[in-house]
């Protein structure tokens, strides 16, 4: 399955009681809630002696994609290649400190 397969299927889901706007902000309240969600796993991990449930990760991101999917409103696939243009711009040469530090293409 590709990501835009993917995001047809997640947003035949949605509610569809709930109007554009309504939709845009259930998932950016999605985001940041499944968010919080998986860094608290690993919090629970580093400094309160769990393990690292990565079941219980995958589980979290895979909801963490779905909101993106739902907040996107454009396809996926644009947003991803969009990002990895705005970082092969900031890193022509892979990732380097100095030039996350000193960023000309900040975007």
């Amino acid at each position: 399955m590709n990501v835009d397969d993917y995001q047809q299927e997640a947003m035949s889901l949605l509610n569809p009681a709930l109007n554009p706007q309504d939709v845009l902000e259930n998932a950016l309240m999605g985001l940041c809630g499944e968010s919080g969600e998986a860094i608290d796993l690993l919090k629970k991990h580093r400094f309160q002696g769990h393990p690292l449930d990565k079941e219980k990760l995958k589980k979290e991101l895979g909801d963490v994609a779905w909101y993106l999917a739902e907040a996107a409103n454009v396809p996926l696939s644009e947003i991803l290649q969009g990002n990895l243009n705005k970082l092969h711009g900031r890193y022509p040469n892979g990732f380097s400190s100095e030039r996350s530090m000193h960023r000309e293409n900040a975007e």
